[in-house]
């Protein structure tokens, strides 16, 4: 049973590689604490998915106890949401196999992140990659989530989710509910510093290009100062025409508290060095609390491992039945209650 069966239930995760962006804070996470306490929010580190690229194990370690520790840093409360491994709850790869089973070779080749991703990574194109939206199928499809939050390059493997659920239901009855993607309107896509017309990504071989939530001060307003604007000097929010400008602007506007249109008046004339050390100087503000807290919650690995196990318990709960039904569906053996 989840928390309130009038709540709608939503799902969400990040891969925990590379660093955390502002890009994800905007786009994802302040989006997820604000959900806390009008959903049924269950929210994931998608360790899984990350092992498609080589990961180091030691780094890789840390790197999940440092997500963790910055989601709830910025305001996921483990009582108020589900937080949880993916790795935690093995009912997400047995329900990846039974829907591949139910996917298509035609589906998944049309998957324009597994052709970005295996141009990027030729020397390991696996057999992981290519069934990526699968196993996502199976996150979503477990918990019976009625919305996912998906940035514009997830809507491919959401419709492809939507199509398995429909698939199987027509087939089985109603096992899955269809999920509803939710696609916040504004603050969505957060641009490189440095290509502004690209998302920002952790992915970019560029450091200039992006800000991690634990950059330096420093190191963050330096970012700022060499962002990529152009040559007219009018500031003004104009996505198409003034794409790095337009950026710096709503970056400003979310972490200074302030409309673009009362920064664009106050800033008239003022050229662009003052818009990226404004917008520098709100970014560190907003965050300092952020890291301080982090710290406290990243030294502390005992009570993280405590916090997952919970997590891990409730998702695990949650995901069962979903998974029961499934395997009832098909015609499989009942499992030893020994076995969960």
């Amino acid at each position: 049973m989840s928390k309130n069966d009038k709540q709608p239930a939503v799902l969400s995760g990040i891969q925990p590689s590379g660093q955390l962006l502002i890009s994800h804070y905007v786009g994802a996470i302040r989006n997820w604490v604000a959900m806390q306490d009008t959903h049924d929010a269950l929210f994931m580190l998608v360790d899984l998915h990350a092992i498609t690229v080589r990961q180091d194990p030691a780094e890789f370690r840390a790197r999940c106890y440092d997500f963790i520790a910055l989601y709830m840093a910025c305001g996921l409360d483990p009582e108020k949401s589900t937080l949880f491994v993916q790795s935690h709850v093995p009912a997400h790869a047995e329900l990846a196999w039974v829907l591949n089973c139910y996917t298509y070779m035609g589906e998944l080749e049309r998957m324009t992140q597994f052709k970005d991703k295996s141009q990027r990574h030729e020397a390991n194109i696996n057999a992981g990659l290519f069934g990526y939206p699968v196993l996502m199928a199976a996150d979503i499809l477990l918990y019976q989530a009625t919305h996912v939050p998906v940035g514009a390059d997830q809507k491919q493997h959401l419709e492809l989710t939507r199509d398995l659920a429909l698939r199987f239901n027509n087939l089985y009855g109603d096992i899955f509910t269809v999920p509803e993607p939710f696609i916040p309107e504004a603050g969505a896509r957060i641009m490189s510093l440095q290509d502004p017309t690209a998302k920002m990504s952790k992915s970019d071989p560029s450091e200039a290009s992006y800000v991690a939530l634990l950059d330096e001060p420093k190191q963050i307003l330096r970012k700022f100062k060499r962002a990529v604007t152009d040559s007219d000097m009018d500031i003004r929010f104009d996505p198409e025409n003034k794409p790095g400008v337009s950026n710096l602007l709503t970056l400003l506007s979310i972490f200074g508290d302030e409309s673009i249109e009362s920064i664009e008046n106050r800033l008239a004339g003022s050229g662009y060095g003052k818009l990226k050390v404004e917008t520098g100087e709100a970014v560190i503000a907003h965050f300092e609390p952020i890291v301080a807290r982090y710290r406290e919650i990243r030294a502390d690995e005992t009570g993280l491992d405590a916090v997952l196990a919970q997590g891990a318990e409730r998702a695990a709960a949650r995901a069962r039945p979903t998974l029961q039904r499934v395997f009832d569906a098909l015609g499989f053996l009942p499992r030893p209650n020994s076995l969960g």
